[in-house]
């Protein structure tokens, strides 16, 4: 390496966001230079290494982020969590760009419902930027993983292929599909009914298995509207079931965690839950329910 570009790496190093103090980076750069082993440097509290400084909320169990969760996620440590459990905004319901980029409210809720729901966000994207950005936030995830971890993330027939790919360029080993049936799904007269969505389950590396039970490849739950609370909630005891690939004690990670219904089934699995929300109202949603639980 060149002694010039010294300065460039330490920036580079600044950048990653991994516990590196500013005034330690060049003296790591310094190091690549000389082909010698990083010194063992102290890392830094996560409130010092940058945005957030601090949770939204948290308790003994759960700790909830409000932001974006490409920028919350690099502030996260290595190997720290036993498995990704996600339903990220699927960018879907319609067929054509502009239904695809129209108001949440509209494409997935039915006409006449009298329950009302704040809209959500990140749900706009057209099929090259939805992507790049699944591409993103799972490297970091991937990065976030302990070895062996697990990785659930829900998404619907449209864009199945493309998280499929996404998952296996971000660095995951794909393992299968978990298919969730939903009876209460809107009929499609003269057509197959859309009635159910998909999990896409992957591994970091070699999976670790965490229970002697044989997990079924299909769930059947209906959505609960005395207990929804966002425009996609998923049942909790669905999520409560996907637990049981996490060990018992151990840390999920839920970049997108909408109205709480992860850490909600964490926190009753005897399982803890770090979750990332960019919706103000749907952060306080979910810090109100997990506060309640």
């Amino acid at each position: 390496l060149p002694r010039e570009l010294v300065p460039i790496w330490a920036q580079r190093l600044k950048a990653l966001g991994n516990g590196i103090a500013p005034q330690q980076s060049y003296a790591v750069a310094a190091c690549i230079l000389e082909a010698e082993e990083p010194p063992q440097l102290p890392r830094l509290p996560l409130r010092e290494v940058g945005v957030p400084n601090e949770p939204f909320f948290q308790d003994e169990s759960n700790a909830v982020y409000h932001g974006n969760a490409l920028t919350i996620l690099p502030c996260l440590p290595f190997e720290s969590v036993d498995a990704v459990i996600t339903d990220p905004p699927y960018c879907s319901g319609a067929v054509t760009l502009s239904g695809k980029q129209a108001d949440p409210v509209v494409k997935y809720q039915k006409t006449g419902t009298k329950k009302g729901y704040p809209s959500m966000l990140g749900d706009a994207k057209d099929q090259r930027s939805f992507t790049w950005w699944m591409t993103q936030w799972l490297c970091e995830c991937w990065r976030i993983a302990r070895d062996g971890a697990p990785l659930l993330v829900f998404t619907d027939w449209r864009q199945l292929p493309s998280v499929t790919d996404t998952v296996q360029a971000a660095g995951w080993m794909w393992r299968g599909l978990v298919v969730w049936h939903k009876p209460s799904a809107r009929p499609m007269p003269g057509e197959f009914r859309r009635d159910a969505e998909y999990i896409v389950y992957g591994s970091k590396g070699r999976f670790q298995r965490n229970t002697s039970q044989c997990l079924p490849g299909v769930f059947r739950y209906p959505v609960n509207s005395a207990e929804k609370v966002h425009l996609t909630s998923k049942p909790i005891p669905l999520m409560a079931e996907l637990m049981g690939v996490v060990p018992e004690g151990g840390t999920v990670l839920d970049p997108f965690l909408g109205g709480g219904s992860t850490a909600l089934a964490a926190k009753a699995t005897g399982r803890r839950c770090v979750g990332i929300e960019l919706s103000p109202e749907y952060a306080r949603i979910a810090a109100e329910r997990i506060k309640t639980a």
